[in-house]
C-alpha cells in the first residue's frame, strides 16, 4: 500500500488454516520448482498461541506514531506490543539515508525493552511515488545494480548502527510485483534482482550489523509474478507478504488459495527453507469483515511469522479507525492480554 513521503482469539478454526495451505496440490509446480524437480509440499506446523508470534501495529512513522503504541496497548487492555514498525520517506535520497528525528524515538522504544523488534521499510528509489515511467525505473534499477546508489545504503548503515537499530528487520523494496513504486520490479525483474544483492551486500558490509532482510511482495499476482523478483537465497533471511482484505466480494479463503497468495507464499517459503512475515495486512475493499481477521490471525498462529503488523489506519485499522468495530473486538479478543480469574 502507499506510504505518504513524509516523516513519517479468532473463531475460526486454526486447522482450517493448516488445512487450506495444501492448496498446493500434487501435480503442479511448487514456487520455485524447476520443470523435473520436485519440493516438498507445505504443510503447516502445529499452531501456536498468538501471544508467541511478535505483534505490531503501524500508527506513524514519526515521533507521535511510536507513542501511538502505548496507546493500542492499552486499548488492548494490557496486551504486549514486541514489533515497532515504521517507513523510510522515498522522496529524496536524503531521506532514504535515514535521520536522527526518525531514528531516534524508535531507537528509544526498543531499548525500553528486551526482545522488542524493529522494522523498517526502505525504499530503493527515490522518487518512489512520483510516478516513474517503465524507462525511469529500469534506467534507475540498472544504475542501482552497477553501484550507483551504494552510498546511500552505506550512509543508511551506518546510521542504524550508530541508533542502535544495527538488529533491524529491513523490508528492502516493498511490494515489487505491483505499480504503485518506483522500486517496482516489472520494468527489468534481472536488473531489479541484481540491484537488490548490490543493496544487500552494501548493508552487510556495515561495521556491528546484523540486519535481516525481508522480501515482500503484495498478495496475488499483480503486474507481475513476484516469484520472478526473488533475488536468491543469500541475500534473503525472511519471506514476507502484504495481505490487504481485497478485492471486492473475495473472501479470506479466496484469497488463502488465489495464484500467488497466502497458500503460495508460505510454500514458496518453506521450498527455500526462510520463514515468513506480514509486514502489512488489515481491512479494506469488504469493510468491517470480522471473518477476514479471524482467517488471518489463525493464519498467522498457524504459519508462525517472525512477525505481523497491523496497518492501523481507516479504512485499514481497527484501533485509530472507528469504522470497523466488530473487527476490532476480533483483534482485541486475540491478541489484548488475558482476562484475570
Amino acid at each position: 500500500m502507499s506510504r505518504s513521503p513524509t516523516w513519517p482469539r479468532a473463531a475460526l478454526p486454526v486447522l482450517l488454516a493448516a488445512v487450506l495451505v495444501l492448496l498446493v496440490l500434487p501435480g503442479r509446480l511448487a514456487p520455485g520448482e524447476r520443470p523435473g524437480q520436485r519440493t516438498e509440499e507445505a504443510t503447516a506446523p502445529a499452531p501456536v498461541p498468538l501471544s508467541r508470534v511478535p505483534s505490531g501495529f503501524f500508527t506513524g512513522s514519526d515521533e507521535e506514531g511510536v507513542r501511538r503504541i502505548s496507546g493500542v496497548e492499552g486499548w488492548l487492555g494490557g496486551g504486549e506490543l514486541r514489533v515497532g514498525h515504521t517507513y523510510l520517506p522515498g522522496d529524496r535520497w536524503s531521506n532514504i539515508e535515514g535521520h536522527p528525528a526518525l531514528f531516534a524515538p524508535w531507537a528509544e522504544w526498543k531499548a525500553g525493552r528486551p526482545g522488542r523488534l524493529f522494522v523498517l521499510n526502505v525504499p530503493m528509489m527515490d522518487r518512489n511515488e512520483a510516478g516513474l515511467t517503465d524507462a525511469e525505473v529500469r534506467a534507475g534499477l540498472r544504475r542501482g545494480a552497477a553501484g550507483a546508489f551504494d552510498a546511500h545504503f552505506a550512509a543508511l548503515g551506518e546510521r542504524l548502527v550508530e541508533h542502535g537499530l544495527g538488529d533491524a528487520v529491513l523490508v528492502l523494496g516493498w511490494e515489487m510485483n505491483g505499480t504503485t513504486y518506483g522500486h517496482r520490479c516489472g520494468p527489468d525483474p534481472a536488473a531489479w534482482k541484481a540491484y537488490w544483492r548490490q543493496v544487500v551486500g552494501v548493508l552487510r558490509g556495515t561495521e556491528g550489523q546484523r540486519f535481516r532482510f525481508d522480501f515482500t511482495p503484495s498478495r496475488g499476482r499483480d503486474a507481475v509474478p513476484w516469484p520472478e523478483c526473488y533475488p536468491g537465497d543469500d541475500v534473503v533471511d525472511i519471506i514476507g507478504m502484504d495481505a490487504y482484505d481485497q478485492p471486492e466480494g473475495v473472501s479470506f479463503e479466496e484469497q488463502v488459495g488465489e495464484e500467488y497468495g497466502l497458500a503460495h507464499h508460505v510454500a514458496f517459503a518453506r521450498a527455500h527453507g526462510k520463514p515468513v512475515s506480514y509486514p502489512e495486512w488489515g481491512l479494506f475493499r469488504n469493510g468491517d469483515n470480522p471473518a477476514y481477521v479471524r482467517g488471518m490471525l489463525d493464519w498467522f498462529a498457524a504459519h508462525r511469522p517472525v512477525y505481523q503488523t497491523v496497518t492501523d489506519y481507516c479504512p485499514h485499522g481497527v484501533w485509530g479507525c472507528a469504522d470497523n468495530p466488530r473487527s476490532a473486538e476480533v483483534v482485541r479478543g486475540a491478541l489484548g492480554a488475558p482476562a484475570r480469574p
